[in-house]
């Protein structure tokens, strides 16, 4: 009784700290993303041109200074199944500068892969410092949610996202009380720093009929479908560019310039970036087209697939909640509340999770709409198993 009093004590005092060091470190790379992002709204014209040369510059800082880096979320999951035992710290820099590039210049991409491995490798130098069963385990999941939650500032999702993304159907609860609290204070020490949280209060009463229920489970079924569309696309995408272009250098410059025609082309840059200007449509009135969420789709898998750095969830957050503007009209439900739903259905989908976006719904939309959020995320999350965008994730 004694030993593991003291043992939480001692995780709950370095869960804090790594918060506090990770929230930081959010605050820095989304303050600047924030301001690339804007930048290159700005200066579209002379920034998208160079889209080759940002991702032949990210290729030689990997293949000069990362090693094993170039893993990216593969190395974590690697850890994490304890199949290797170290992270290299070269790439918290490294993966950060990536991604700057990958935004300034327009790729389609997210962000989240760039936190969620920030927060790993930082936790994880802490788990080799302290010795205590599992800790390797413990604090990559601790690290994993403290960098989710820093940056989005959604502790809860953070928590339970880390928890249940190694390996589906299996919750790594031996983290649960350090990864809450790094998430907690991450996501306050970012906050207080001055990174702004994305939220849209949604309201609703629609009730629970017959009706209404078989709405929202064929909804699911609909985000599902898509979720595994961009997992499986992602994967074969991924598997293609490989074996079309060994060379990496040649892949990233042959398909930047194929990508550089169609953003310009497709909306003048309206599917650069990581899409909030897509999700922020969707959830305030904006104008959405039929066809945004699959333009999306693709040209994210393929800015991911030419090997640039930064993350899905982003953009797979756009794809929902495009989808569900679209899809909102065909099911009679609010637009808001579709897009919603699409949010953080085709996010569960596609990474294998049921719990995180649940609770992502409560976090940005608010709790009042649990119901809703429950019933289509297990109906898109039963729909999900068979494709996943974390290639090494287990079942």
């Amino acid at each position: 009784m004694l030993k593991s009093l003291k043992n939480n004590t001692l995780l709950a005092v370095t869960a804090i700290i790594i918060g506090l060091i990770i929230g930081i470190i959010d605050m820095i790379f989304g303050r600047i993303l924030v301001f690339v992002s804007d930048f290159r709204d700005n200066h579209l014209v002379w920034t998208l041109p160079f889209l080759a040369l940002a991702g032949l510059l990210s290729i030689w800082l990997y293949q000069r200074f990362g090693g094993e880096a170039d893993k990216g979320m593969g190395l974590i999951f690697e850890v994490g199944q304890e199949e290797r035992d170290s992270i290299p710290r070269i790439l918290i820099p490294l993966i950060m500068v990536a991604t700057w590039l990958t935004h300034l210049f327009g790729g389609s991409a997210g962000r989240e892969g760039v936190a969620v491995q920030i927060g790993a490798t930082v936790s994880h130098w802490f788990g080799q410092l302290i010795p205590l069963e599992n800790s390797s385990r413990i604090f990559l999941v601790t690290g994993m949610a403290a960098g989710f939650a820093g940056l989005f500032q959604i502790p809860l999702a953070a928590t339970f996202f880390a928890l249940e993304v190694l390996v589906v159907g299996e919750l790594a609860f031996s983290a649960l009380l350090p990864a809450l609290l790094a998430s907690l204070v991450a996501s306050q020490t970012s906050h207080v720093l001055g990174l702004e949280k994305f939220a849209v209060p949604v309201s609703v009463h629609l009730g629970l009929s017959p009706v209404i229920i078989v709405k929202l489970l064929l909804l699911g079924l609909c985000f599902g479908l898509v979720g595994n569309l961009f997992a499986a696309s992602l994967t074969w995408t991924k598997k293609q560019a490989s074996a079309a272009f060994k060379n990496p250098y040649w892949r990233i410059a042959i398909i930047s310039l194929c990508l550089t025609v169609l953003l310009f082309m497709l909306g003048q840059g309206r599917y650069a970036g990581l899409g909030t200007n897509l999700i922020s449509d969707s959830l305030l009135g904006g104008e959405i087209y039929p066809w945004d969420w699959a333009l999306k789709l693709v040209l994210t898998v393929l800015t991911l697939a030419a090997g640039f750095q930064g993350g899905e969830v982003t953009p797979l957050f756009a794809v929902g909640a495009s989808l569900g503007a679209v899809l909102a009209g065909l099911f009679d439900l609010p637009v808001a509340l579709a897009a919603g739903l699409g949010y953080i259905s085709v996010f569960g989908s596609a990474t294998n999770t049921l719990l995180a976006p649940i609770l992502l719904g409560g976090e940005v939309f608010g709790f009042d709409n649990t119901p809703y959020f429950v019933i289509v995320a297990i109906a898109a999350f039963l729909f999900s198993h068979k494709h996943t965008i974390y290639t090494l994730q287990k079942r």
